[in-house]
């Protein structure tokens, strides 16, 4: 690690979109985890260096029991996790804590204890999550998340972001994040994320930003980000002519699809989303959310018009999705199926995003 330098340490890692845009905000990557082997290649591949604790893909619960693994697992000031969303989304059966998914949150609070025990807190932590996950179970599923980080001593900042606002990217994509400071629970009386600010006197927010000064900071900062003009889809989609014919829809092929496509595929200046049953088109001109099963066989897949005269119908690439999250031109593992690859673009986060909130949080914890 460069000396001086902010370290952050990833779990639930996943292609490690994460770690990326913090490493982008200039911190260095200590440590990652994930139990997909397929993630892990990615990784590997974007990152340009596997690191993943032991260098495998494994269970949370096994780093900390197992003695050769835990002293890998060393201190960070970021901690951060994109837990698995499936079980609170709206695409998914939104179980929550009834899924096992749902209960990798508690097993990132007992890594949390474990460093704070053994290796000293980190200052931050950072969770990611759908944007389902703040209202889910009427805010239940929230505030036991959040009651049990301000028991470890952090406050608990949270926002919904949604890439196309807080980007250039013109992807509907709408997550939320997280953002805890250790040693600032006193926030919770505050909670000047969800509340507005205006209105409370100069004491009342000297007061605060004594009690929790990264948190005010973050806070201070956050509210003047600003908008970011958006770029066209055609900024991230191929040439047709060099797409592969495997990405296309013919009627030969798949008929049923074809003629779902046929009927509601219009447009060239959007992107629609095929949904087994029926084909919606997203009229802001932007691609709608992409998710980890849009290379399942007809779940919310991509689609963009080639030529409306010959029928020429296609889904994005993988390295398409892979741009939608703003990982720029890269080059994906040849050895990972195409399904995988796009489960993994699902499954990620849009990495400009993550770098934007990685450099707050330096900006909040350099400065106090």
């Amino acid at each position: 690690m460069t000396k001086n330098k902010l370290s952050i340490g990833g779990l639930c890692s996943g292609v490690g979109g994460i770690e990326l845009g913090f490493q982008k905000a200039g911190f260095d990557i200590s440590w990652a985890n994930d139990m997909d082997k397929n993630a892990m290649v990615t990784y590997e591949s974007i990152i340009g260096k596997n690191h993943y604790i032991g260098e495998r893909p494994m269970l949370l619960e096994n780093i900390i029991i197992d003695r050769k693994l835990s002293p890998l697992l060393t201190r960070v000031d970021v901690l951060a996790a994109g837990f698995p969303c499936q079980a609170f989304s709206l695409a998914g059966l939104r179980k929550g804590f009834d899924d096992n998914r749902g209960n990798v949150f508690f097993k990132i609070r007992d890594i949390v204890k474990f460093l704070k025990n053994n290796r000293g807190a980190p200052k931050v932590l950072f969770l990611e999550n759908v944007k389902n996950f703040r209202k889910h179970d009427n805010e239940n599923t929230f505030k036991t998340v959040k009651k049990e980080i301000e028991s470890l001593g952090y406050s608990v900042y949270t926002k919904i972001i949604n890439t196309s606002k807080f980007s250039s990217i013109p992807q509907n994509r709408e997550r939320t994040f997280m953002i805890c400071f250790y040693k600032e629970k006193k926030w919770r009386d505050y909670q000047l994320d969800r509340f507005d600010d205006s209105v409370l006197s100069d004491r009342e927010l000297s007061t605060i930003k004594r009690q929790c000064p990264s948190t005010f900071k973050f806070h201070e900062l956050f509210k003047n980000i600003k908008s970011t003009e958006k770029n066209t889809i055609w900024k991230y989609l191929d040439n047709a002519s060099k797409v592969n014919d495997k990405y296309f829809y013919t009627k030969l092929k798949y008929p049923r699809a074809f003629s779902l496509l046929d009927e509601a595929v219009v447009k060239k200046n959007t992107i629609y989303q095929y949904r087994r049953v029926y084909v919606r088109e997203n009229q802001s001109n932007e691609c709608p959310t992409l998710t980890a099963n849009m290379g399942t066989g007809g779940h919310n897949v991509p689609i963009v018009l080639v030529n409306k005269k010959n029928k020429r119908y296609r889904k994005l690439t993988p390295e398409e999705c892979f741009r939608f999250q703003g990982y720029g031109d890269i080059t994906l593992p040849k050895k990972v199926a195409d399904g995988q690859l796009y489960k993994q673009a699902g499954n990620s986060v849009t990495v400009p995003i993550i770098k934007k909130l990685a450099s707050l949080i330096k900006l909040s914890i350099d400065k106090f």
